[in-house]
């Protein structure tokens, strides 16, 4: 598709999510609770959020407008049905009128699941696809204080079965948070490891989504966004952790990205990255980190051309009129600087074991929207690349 015919292309465009981005702007928590009709709210927060304070600081300013909170910490990284059956049934004794999501993508991803199951019934796996919650949700507020997954300008959660570790995308426009509170502040506590892993998983929703076959002129307006301001200031915020303006950048960038995600979806990448996380528990970040820089080569000969705009976005000259080449360095410098894995064998991921993977990462959704034809043998190539 040329340019001409992709600046044709249809699409819906509906904001679903009210966004506040400001230094301080935590401190509006319960305002716009009660804004909202707050009264008796379920804050989901993982456990690091207690340790920082954040889950004190959201409870005093909640007490404020007299909203009654009760906490849920019963979740990990990767939310899994089980987690997500506990916080229901949690939530469901208690008789609450609204969710709060405090902390990383996996406490937006909890507080979105058990929104699900909360008012719709059933389980996680009823909802695994696009639009099957049948009845309303609950107000939700997310306060992500990663820059990373984006959830909180998405519809998706992002569910394992807790049997078979598979990670569900289960999503409905209902299940939008009302609205997300950016405070570049609460970012500053990030140990330097999850502002590496959180902070590549960014770069890689802009530059995926970036490239889908289901990319529309506004997933792009906020990819390339993303792109530049988090290409610019992750290196930034590993060097200098408490540099405030590049922290917001990061925040920022990472939303632009998650509103990309939603309108555009992702690609081969994630495809791969979730097999690892599946079968042996590798941190999707570092999953990411090995497995981007070569679905950019293994892709370049169909979008040479997008990866040599954003190469242009950043400023770096195309070496030797090979822009896939050129921006997939350019991303293993960014993964050495936040001293993440660059080879599967460093993941102790057994070779013997690509082809089972190459097989699972063929039957991923986010595949499907891959612009490079998507399928086992190329799954297989790509991981054989990245041993």
């Amino acid at each position: 598709m040329n340019r001409f015919e992709r600046m044709n292309s249809s699409f819906d465009f509906q904001p679903r999510t009210r966004v506040l981005f400001g230094l301080g702007s935590f401190a509006q928590l319960g305002a716009l609770s009660h804004e909202l009709g707050f009264h008796r709210t379920l804050l989901v927060a993982d456990h690091g959020m207690i340790a920082c304070g954040y889950v004190a600081e959201a409870v005093s300013t909640l007490a404020q407008f007299n909203i009654e909170v009760s906490s849920f910490h019963d979740f990990s990284e990767n939310p899994d049905t089980k987690m997500i059956e506990a916080g229901r049934a949690f939530a469901a004794s208690l008789g609450v009128d609204s969710i709060i999501g405090l902390g990383g993508g996996s406490s937006l991803d909890t507080a979105k699941g058990i929104n699900f199951v909360l008012t719709n019934g059933g389980t996680m796996k009823d909802y695994w696809g696009h639009g099957k919650a049948t009845k309303p949700m609950l107000p939700t507020i997310g306060i992500p204080t990663t820059s990373g997954t984006g959830s909180e300008a998405q519809s998706y959660a992002l569910i394992s079965d807790a049997e078979t570790h598979i990670k569900m995308a289960c999503g409905d426009e209902k299940a939008a948070f009302k609205i997300a509170l950016l405070d570049p502040q609460l970012t500053v506590t990030q140990p330097v490891r999850l502002t590496a892993t959180t902070g590549y998983d960014a770069i890689a929703h802009a530059v995926e989504s970036f490239v889908t076959t289901k990319r529309t002129p506004l997933s792009e307006m906020y990819a390339r966004e993303a792109w530049r301001l988090l290409e610019h200031n992750f290196e930034q915020v590993l060097t200098k952790p408490q540099n405030i303006e590049a922290r917001a950048a990061m925040q920022l960038g990472a939303y632009f990205a998650g509103a990309a995600i939603e309108a555009s979806m992702l690609g081969a990448t994630h495809s791969c990255a979730n097999p690892l996380t599946a079968h042996y528990g590798t941190p999707h970040g570092e999953a990411i980190a090995v497995m981007l820089p070569q679905i950019v080569r293994w892709n370049a000969s169909v979008v040479g051309d997008r990866y040599a705009e954003l190469l242009r976005i950043a400023g770096h000259s195309i070496v030797n009129n090979d822009p896939g080449e050129t921006l997939a360095r350019r991303l293993e410098q960014l993964s050495w600087a936040g001293n993440l894995p660059n080879r599967l064998s460093r993941l102790n991921i057994p070779q013997t074991d690509l082809a089972m993977l190459a097989e699972a990462a063929a039957k991923q959704w986010t595949g499907t929207f891959n612009p490079r034809p998507w399928d086992a043998t190329g799954a297989l190539e790509v991981y054989q690349w990245a041993y």
